[in-house]
This record gives structure tokens, sequence and C-alpha cells, in this order.
């Protein structure tokens, strides 16, 4: 293949633009802060999860309370009606008197057990409240370093997008100026050749696999026509010349 050595040249131009496009996209993937926020994601949903049992135990301890409260209030109200009739003189009945004052006693055993399930009861609801309460806080300061996090990768994102946009028109330009056969090869070789397709020529080194040319290669470069493209015999890249190839 033969082309122009300003083509040719123009070559390294396309490569310094297509490597800085690939250490853009590489920049991109690999911000501090894709991790930060990948963590303290992770971190937030367990805490999600912590702070929904909380709130699920906190429920159900606050219909054991009034269960429990109801029940208490039951005994209660029969307890005083049993006291009432106790009072009123209506029970004459040595019997009866005596069956009605040991269920006043009962009832009273009774409430005083309820009472204390009460109280259980309300000590494990506050300590549940307590304990949501302090996980809506974490919550609230995890989802806020997040949004912090996601601001300062957007805007990074925004710099390196438009640093790209420049990059990408400069390299449509350059590509366009290039013909299309030599483009076509230099792509090709691109892309199987870990980005890189055009490599300087520079004391006598090829600057794509940085190895030394052969002295028979070098003196076939030298007998070659400067429009005829060379391809390093090592790494197959298309090999530019420039006056620092020592030639």
């Amino acid at each position: 293949m033969n082309a122009a050595p300003a083509d040719q040249i123009r070559l390294l131009d396309l490569q310094d633009l297509d490597v800085r496009l690939q250490q853009l996209a590489h920049k991109r993937r690999s911000l501090p802060e894709h991790a930060e926020i990948e963590s303290l994601t992770k971190d937030h949903t367990q805490l999600r999860d912590l702070l929904v049992a909380a709130q699920t135990e906190e429920s159900d301890t606050a219909r054991e309370q009034t269960k429990a409260e109801q029940d208490v209030d039951q005994v209660r109200q029969r307890a005083t009606r049993d006291q009432q009739r106790l009072d009123s003189g209506a029970v004459t009945s040595p019997k009866d008197l005596e069956n009605l004052q040991r269920e006043i006693t009962s009832l009273a055993k009774r409430q005083g057990a309820l009472e204390d399930v009460v109280l259980e009861v309300m000590e494990r609801r506050e300590s549940a409240q307590e304990r949501a309460a302090e996980l809506t806080e974490r919550v609230t300061s995890v989802q806020s370093k997040i949004d912090d996090a996601t601001a300062r990768r957007d805007a990074a994102f925004e710099q390196i997008d438009g640093e790209v946009a420049t990059v990408t028109k400069e390299r449509e330009v350059i590509a366009g100026s290039i013909p299309a056969d030599l483009l076509k090869l230099y792509d090709k070789l691109r892309s199987q050749q870990g980005g890189v397709g055009a490599a300087k020529l520079y004391a006598r080194s090829c600057q794509g696999c940085r190895q030394e040319l052969a002295i028979t290669e070098l003196a076939e470069i030298r007998k070659a026509a400067p429009d005829t493209v060379i391809r390093c015999e090592n790494c197959r890249r298309i090999l530019v010349r420039t006056s620092e190839s020592g030639l």
C-alpha cells in the first residue's frame, strides 16, 4: 500500500487522539466515585433492611401493647364490678361472699400479671422505636453521602464527556483527511493491536512494540519509497517514518 508521507504522519496525530479517547474512557470507568457509590449503596440497602425490621417490630409491639392493655382493662372492669357487688351488701350468703372475695383476689393477681406484660411490651416497643430512630438517621446520612458522591461523579462525567466530544471532533477532521484505504487498515490494526494501529519509527525502534528493528529490516526501510506504507515485522503495526527515525 502507498500513501503520501503527510497522510502517514497524520496517522500519528490520529493515533494520539485515539489514545486520548481510550484514556478518557478508562478514566470514566475508573472514577473513585464508582466504588464509593457501590459501597455506600450496599450499606444503604443493609441499613434499609434493618430499618424495615425495626419498624415492623415497633408496629407488632404496638398491636401487642394495645391487646395487653385491653386485657388489663377487661380484668379491671370485672374486678370493679365485683367490688361494687361486695360493697353494696347485695350478696349475703357467706359462701357467695367467700367466692366473690376469692375472685376479687384472683382478679387482682391477674391484673398485676397483665400489667407486668404491658410494661414488658412497652419496653420492647420503646427499644424498637429507638432502634428505628437511630437507623433512620443512619439511612439519611448514608443517602446524603451517596447523593454527594453521585454529584461528584456526574460532574466528572460532564468534564470527561466534554473533552471526549472535543477530541472526537478533532479526530473526525483528521480522519476525513486520510485516504480511505489507509484509514481502513489503521482502524483494523488498531482493533487487533490493543488500540494502537500506527506507531512512530523512532531511533530505529518501533514505538508500538518497543522493539529495535533488525539491521536488515532497517536497510529495506531505507530503500523503500517515501510513500510506501511500512509495517513493523514484529507487531505488524503501520510504522511511520519521521526525521527522528534514525535511518
